[in-house]
């Protein structure tokens, strides 16, 4: 997020006008959307500029998964479940969490997305598509003003590689139920009562294995009955995405750049394709 500063005061701002005590900040995550942990009263704020729709879908998808009894990380009790607005950001309030461990183990984490797919699909809750994510991703690739550094021949390259791969994809008639969108590492919470989802923002509707695409092999081998052809698919269409998204003019992603030029040679060079955490963890060098 460019405004940092404006971001923070504006949680601060929020947290204060509902007698939660701030006195200090602490950025936990930043890019297109801000993530601060509030102290003293220990509270997790995201941020984002105002016109970030999803927020208040998020809200109500949240409250509906925890009623249910979903593996989701619990909005903060102590005040009203809001999308509050501050000076321009959307500020939401949530509980949160010391990790418990590093990671997550993969069978429990195979566990809880089981558990939590299996609790969105007694959620009815207008959502977009996963094809609607492809045309996000397209819109940037097609549009030179939106990704003026993405070279012509990687252009055309992703611009076809999306496209073949929404047709591949939707030929395959799967059953499709309401996702988490991008259940990755970085959205999920290692806590003491388990793994915890988070960012719902990104929910969608399409194939489960859309999202296990997201997530590393040994948590997709602790999953049932996935479909290996669709999951490869699905692997290549979501490296097709962050790779588009990554040369976005708008995109704030730490290093941005040098992850779509893998993103696209991890394309060029497979199969086999790697999983997200694969390409993620070569480039941070883990």
């Amino acid at each position: 997020m460019a405004d940092l500063t404006r971001a923070i005061a504006a949680a601060t701002s929020v947290a204060t006008s509902l007698d939660l005590a701030v006195n200090d900040t602490i950025v936990l995550h930043n890019s297109n959307r801000l993530a601060l942990r509030l102290t003293p009263c220990d509270v997790l704020a995201r941020v984002a500029p105002v016109g970030h729709e999803a927020a208040q879908l998020e809200v109500e998808l949240t409250q509906r998964l925890a009623e249910a009894g979903c593996p989701v990380g619990p909005l903060e009790p102590r005040v009203d479940p809001h999308v509050y607005t501050r000076d321009g950001f959307t500020v939401t309030l949530w509980i949160y969490y010391e990790p418990a461990t590093p990671h997550v183990p993969p069978v429990d984490y195979a566990k809880a997305l089981e558990q939590l797919h299996a609790g969105m699909r007694t959620v009815d809750v207008p959502s977009p598509r996963f094809t609607d994510r492809i045309a996000e991703a397209e819109e940037v690739v097609a549009n030179p003003d939106l990704s003026p550094e993405l070279a012509d021949a990687d252009r055309v390259f992703l611009n076809s590689r999306l496209g073949s791969l929404r047709r591949a994809i939707e030929d395959r008639g799967a059953v499709e139920q309401l996702l988490h969108g991008e259940p990755h590492q970085g959205n999920v919470l290692s806590t003491e009562n388990g793994p915890l989802f988070i960012d719902l923002e990104t929910c969608c509707r399409g194939p489960v294995e859309f999202d296990l695409a997201h997530v590393a092999e040994a948590v997709c081998e602790h999953y049932p009955s996935v479909d290996q052809g669709l999951l490869d698919e699905c692997r290549q269409l979501v490296l097709a995405m962050v790779a588009a998204w990554r040369w976005d003019l708008g995109d704030q992603f730490p290093n941005g750049r040098r992850f779509g030029e893998e993103f696209l040679r991890s394309l060029r060079e497979g199969p086999p394709w790697p999983t997200l955490d694969t390409v993620t963890r070569r480039l941070e060098g883990l």
